[in-house]
């Protein structure tokens, strides 16, 4: 994945936080400014990860906080792009990235 303009990803303490836009409570954002000289950012609520491994375990714990980064990345390629900001789009591009991540976690540890 290319990063023409810069985006900074927050990891925050909360179990949830306030979409700027909407005002409801969320584990993940992306500020999409209106103009491109404006960083962007994610933020990311990680508060949880506790209790979500003694949910799921370790790896589905971790799997759900990539896909949570992943999925707010692609809604920061579709701004780039000047696209509409579709969720639907962002969740199955997320999950993707993150199963090609996983599938290739062995050839990228092994520089």
């Amino acid at each position: 994945m290319e990063f023409p303009i810069r985006v900074v990803i927050y990891l925050k303490k909360d179990d949830q936080i306030k979409n700027r836009t909407t005002k409801e409570m969320v584990t993940a954002t992306f500020f999409a400014p209106y103009e491109k000289d404006v960083e962007p950012y994610i933020r990311i609520a990680t508060g949880d990860y506790k209790d979500l491994i003694r949910e799921r375990g370790k790896i589905d714990a971790l799997y759900a906080m990539l896909e949570s980064i992943a999925h707010e990345l692609c809604h920061y390629q579709q701004w780039l792009e000047d696209k509409e900001l579709e969720e639907k789009e962002a969740e199955e591009k997320g999950s993707q990235l993150v199963d090609e991540y996983a599938e290739n976690i062995d050839s990228i540890l092994d520089f």
